[in-house]
């Protein structure tokens, strides 16, 4: 399979505008039925086996490994260690651009983390594989492990995030604290988390000669391609990568990560296909994480309640051998009208795989810790928590000033505190209980994100029969792009849905960009909407300009294209289909190409943010400390709506991801070795069923001129920023107890009735 192809839509949905219809996924009936085809289905003949072996110690050397051992055992072919590989064109340890982030490819016998690859045994079975990597039997040098907050010398970072400043301040902080009526001085500490999508991390590598064929997961197939091919020395046209279906990806598939690139070194050695798939263990190291914060927040208000001053410090980690620093301190920049801001980082080096983007990177970690400190700076001047937020609404951009292109927050907080019922919740806690005993606490959080866009480009064609064709190589992650993106296609050049042939999936398509920062509708659906555009507007070129034509000398009064047809603006009773255009023309085919980019005059001008607010009901147990979430309602801002049911999907994957943050999700590491003690699914504790309540979510209606031609935000990860503190502050207000350290543990609830 060279591309997707998806034609198909439910009947009663192919008629008007595409967009704002509530489709079901055209990819869904292939996911259900087994038929879709995800990285490690592919079985191209001959093919081997890769399986990778991996450190067990977080820092040292490797100082054996029984090669011959695994490489005696049946159905073993090779076993690739750092003195026996492929070479590769340049030092994986260089950075060519801030979006490359270094990788082990077994350049050395040095250990910098546990889960490292230390070995790759090639063999022609999986179970051979396995087997044989496991008689590697390594020895090591072992160094003591650098671990937590206190495992070194604390330093600031060049910038923190994608090249966001360390420290940033707007008015005297200090001063404003002084001078303040009230203040809070609180310290928050988020854990270290992992993305463990459902699909791991895979790669089928197949080597043509000089050419490479690759199935693999990816959220930036351009970006991957490039990065290829600068390691093995290959011109970008050179490498195919497929990617038609991922498994969830969260940011750790933005960029390639050191096993994949394994795998296409492996295939090289053997000279035969290679498949190789982490096992859900070897998650926890070398494809990215979110990183732990420690966050001190100082608030001051005036005697009315108004901010006077907002420091919000954060530190995190990173590893020994490369740079990215969580942005979480940022959070404080858009949402509270203080007249004096401060944000900064620091960051201690640790023994871990680099920490990544991972999904609301900064934003989730930061605003669980704003969030809770604004509950806490509501508490301490008697005020309702929505009440407080009010009092303090940014009208514009707090750090810069500037206006915001758009903002319903204020509808956010008023819609989903009438469905919530908020107006009834006592100002204290431990007020309310249910007909059981349990304790009952009310809370709520605001959400926000950035309103990204990204650099994309696309192909639009109209067939002589009067379909059309859209082409670009976008990323479908399970949030349901293939079927807005397909939407908004068959809008732009106006057709029904099941007229449009949409082709996505592959590098050699048009270049779509990242699908990450919640951009990727908004960027690839800008390029779609152009490419639609140019090539109605060559098509209307055809007919106005030919004297057979109904349209001829329209251009002035220009034209409208609808349900495959072009239509005179100023009468409606000349028209002509395009199969009619194209047929006395005789052109069989007629294509533009078209771009999306972020527009820097609009981003100068204004603040481009989306917005929430989230409320929540919690239950505790007053004699065991269990937390039970009962209810939550969120209601988003994010401009135009592509498609509500997707929408709401996205914004459930957020809000329960809140609820994990808050009270479930956490990786543990071995303080004596450095290695992740559960580091699986069975341990590593997130939501399942039975956890989550069912949930409510509420699109406000809003409209932006300014953040892109279709006036569309993202919502993959603004509903993480508001529920998580929205959870935490609910466990306060229904307990009593302020707990800064999350998740959220049983034994920190358990007080005196």
């Amino acid at each position: 399979m060279s591309e997707l192809i998806l034609t198909s839509a439910p009947a009663h949905l192919r008629h008007g505008s595409n967009i704002g219809q509530p489709l079901t996924r055209r990819d869904g009936i292939l996911k259900v039925t087994g038929q879709a085809t995800y990285a490690a289905d592919n079985h191209p003949p001959g093919m081997l086996f890769a399986v990778i072996a991996t450190a067990s110690i977080a820092r040292g050397r490797v100082v054996s490994l029984d090669v011959a051992a695994a490489k005696r055992h049946p159905g073993v072919v090779d076993v690739m260690t750092p003195e026996h590989k492929p070479p590769l064109a340049i030092d994986p340890e260089i950075k060519t651009n801030p979006f490359v982030f270094r990788m082990e490819v077994l350049q050395s016998n040095d250990i910098r983390y546990a889960n490292q690859a230390i070995a790759v045994v090639i063999a022609e079975t999986l179970e051979a594989a396995t087997e044989g990597a496991a008689l590697l039997a390594p020895a090591y040098e072992v160094q003591p492990a650098l671990v937590g907050f206190d495992a070194g010398e604390s330093f600031a970072p060049p910038v923190v995030g994608v090249g966001n400043p360390t420290e940033s301040h707007r008015g005297d902080v200090e001063a404003g604290l002084a001078a303040a009526d009230k203040q809070i001085d609180a310290t928050y500490e988020t854990p270290p988390q992992y993305h463990n999508a459902m699909e791991p991390h895979a790669i089928v590598a197949r080597w043509e000669g000089d050419k490479l064929f690759l199935d693999t997961p990816s959220q930036a197939m351009v970006m991957a391609r490039g990065r290829v091919a600068e390691l093995f020395g290959l011109a970008p046209e050179k490498i195919h990568i497929r990617s038609p279906f991922l498994g969830g990806g969260f940011g750790s598939k933005g960029f390639l990560t050191g096993p994949q690139i394994l795998g296409v070194m492996a295939a090289k050695l053997v000279g035969k296909p290679v498949k190789l798939v982490l096992r859900r263990e070897q998650m926890y190291g070398p494809v990215g994480h979110r990183a732990p914060t420690r966050q001190r927040l100082r608030l001051g208000t005036d005697g009315e309640g108004r901010l006077t001053a907002l420091d919000h410090r954060a530190r995190t980690v990173s590893s020994t051998f490369d740079d990215f620093y969580e942005p979480a301190a940022d959070a404080s920049h858009t949402l509270y009208a203080a007249p004096a801001i401060r944000t900064s980082h620091d960051a201690v080096r640790v023994n871990t795989g680099t920490p990544l983007f991972m999904r609301a990177p900064g934003e989730a970690t930061g605003s669980i810790a704003l969030e809770s400190a604004i509950d806490e700076m509501a508490s301490a001047c008697g005020m309702d928590p929505l009440a407080f937020r009010l009092k303090n609404y940014a009208e514009v951009e707090p750090m810069t000033g500037r206006p915001f292109s758009s903002k319903a927050l204020r509808a956010c907080y008023e819609q989903g505190a009438a469905r919530f019922g908020w107006a009834k919740r006592p100002l204290q806690p431990r007020q309310m209980r249910d007909d059981a005993g349990l304790l009952v606490g009310w809370g709520m959080g605001t959400a926000t994100f950035p309103a990204l866009m990204f650099q994309a480009e696309a192909r639009a064609a109209i067939r002589r029969d009067g379909s059309g064709v859209m082409e670009i190589g976008a990323h479908d992650m399970g949030q349901g792009a293939w079927t807005a993106l397909a939407q908004i296609a068959a809008d732009s050049v106006g057709l029904d849905i099941d007229r449009l042939d949409f082709k996505s999936g592959t590098s050699d398509l048009p270049d779509a960009g990242i699908a990450g920062g919640s951009a990727h509708t908004a960027t690839a659906g800008a390029a779609i909407h152009s490419a639609g555009a140019a090539v109605i507007a060559k098509l209307a070129d055809l007919a106005t300009s030919d004297e057979r034509s109904p349209l001829f000398g329209a251009g002035n009064a220009g034209v409208i294209a609808r349900e495959g047809r072009l239509i005179r603006r100023d009468d409606e009773s000349r028209s002509e289909s395009y199969a009619e255009i194209l047929a006395r023309a005789g052109v069989a085919e007629i294509e533009a190409r078209g771009t999306g980019a972020p527009n820097p005059a609009a981003m100068e001008q204004y603040a481009m943010h989306a917005h929430g607010a989230v409320f929540a009901e919690v239950k505790v147990d007053p004699e065991l400390g269990q937390v039970r979430l009962t209810r939550m309602v969120g209601a988003f801002a994010a401009g135009r709506i592509v498609n509500p049911r997707m929408v709401q999907s996205q914004l459930f994957g957020g809000m329960i991801w809140g609820l994990s943050f808050a009270l479930h999700e956490e990786a543990i590491t071995d303080r004596r070795s450095g290695r992740i003690m559960n580091a699986n699914l069975g341990e590593y504790h997130i939501p399942v069923n039975a956890d989550v309540p069912p949930l409510d979510v509420i699109t406000v209606e809003e409209h932006d001129p300014h953040v892109n031609a279709l006036g569309i935000k993202g919502v993959g990860e603004i509903g993480i920023t508001g529920s998580a503190g929205a959870v935490a502050n609910a466990v306060w207000h229904a307990t009593g107890v302020r707990v800064r350290r999350f998740p959220i543990r049983i034994e920190e609830l358990l007080v005196p009735s």
